[in-house]
């Protein structure tokens, strides 16, 4: 129901744009993040957006270069990934809150229950 997308290999210093669409039910009341795992990491936190696509919140390591959006009409969210550093490489997942309508955003994986599939990228330096 979630599917992300626009993963690739890029060099350090260049840009991504992640889609994640959602399908089958809306998530308009949900907030949504983005979460990323390295290999032989945890999943961790990356940005999510409220359900009114305002009061974007990051993780201090994508502050100033990573911007989380969401286009309601297409019930999609977007991660826009600038200054990408290889310490960026990671699958990246985007989320929906398990709440409807919840007015703090979160950045523990529990507070979130629907998934997308996960999009490799990759940033060689």
């Amino acid at each position: 129901q979630l599917q992300a997308s626009g993963g690739g290999l890029v060099q350090a210093g260049g840009s991504l744009r992640l889609s994640c669409a959602a399908s089958g039910r809306a998530f308009s009341n949900r907030n949504m993040a983005w979460f990323r795992q390295a290999p032989g990491k945890e999943r961790e936190f990356v940005a999510a957006v409220s359900w009114r696509g305002d009061r974007p919140y990051y993780a201090d390591s994508a502050k100033d270069r990573f911007t989380i959006s969401r286009d309601t009409a297409k019930n999609t969210v977007y991660l826009q990934m600038n200054s990408l550093k290889s310490e960026d490489t990671a699958v990246y997942y985007c989320a929906a809150d398990r709440l409807s309508y919840r007015t703090t955003l979160r950045d523990v994986a529990d507070e979130y229950d629907y998934w997308g599939q996960g999009t490799q990228v990759t940033v060689s330096s």
